[in-house]
């Protein structure tokens, strides 16, 4: 089975339920993100994912209430890489790679993200524009909880950042539904050459 086929079907079992799985699709040119994303957060309300989701969320809180905010975030950050890993996003965003306004094109219309992109600063706002959580171990919700979920989120959107404009960047979750907010907004900052 080709790589392609693979993450196809991985994203429509639920594998993978958040916006980065539009890469996927976007790649294999098969399946539309909508039904895509309607399929994935069906899968996403079983006995078993309520286990493990449970479980991270309760993980992530004795973290935090035994570590520092700083030392969590790290650590969490970290395993960002699992899932993008999981979903080859090196390779996927190779097309990207020095095009950044590409790149952004794609997110706000495939993924129908806003985004505010000041070249002078290099700060980019990146607004999912979904009133719901894109985790996809912690299951597509609107409830508040399990914050610390969100480093892993700019773990993610830093390696994804550095792979297109080739530069590390820092991202931070400025606004988040786990927090509380209505949508998640990413701050990322390009640092100047």
């Amino acid at each position: 089975m080709d790589r392609k086929v693979f993450l196809r079907k991985a994203c429509l079992a639920g594998a993978c339920s958040c916006g980065f799985g539009a890469i996927v699709m976007k790649a294999g040119n098969m399946v539309d993100t909508e039904q895509t994303s309607q399929m994935a957060q069906e899968n996403q309300s079983t006995p078993e994912n309520m286990v493990a989701q449970n479980w991270l969320k309760n993980l992530l809180e004795n973290l935090d209430s035994n570590l520092g905010q700083e030392e969590v975030r790290r650590i969490v950050k970290m395993s960002s890489v699992v899932h993008y890993d999981h979903l080859k996003m090196d390779d996927l965003l190779s097309g990207y790679t020095g095009r950044l306004r590409e790149f952004l094109d794609f997110l706000e219309t495939e993924w129908g993200w806003k985004i505010e992109y000041n070249k002078a600063t290099g700060v980019i706002l990146a607004d999912e524009n979904k009133s719901w959580c894109v985790c996809p171990v912690l299951g597509r919700t609107s409830e508040a909880g399990a914050a610390e979920i969100c480093y892993c989120s700019e773990g993610f959107a830093e390696q994804m950042f550095s792979k297109v404009t080739g530069i590390k960047v820092t991202a931070s979750v400025i606004s988040s539904v786990r927090r509380g907010d209505k949508t998640c907004i990413y701050r990322i900052e390009i640092p100047s050459a």
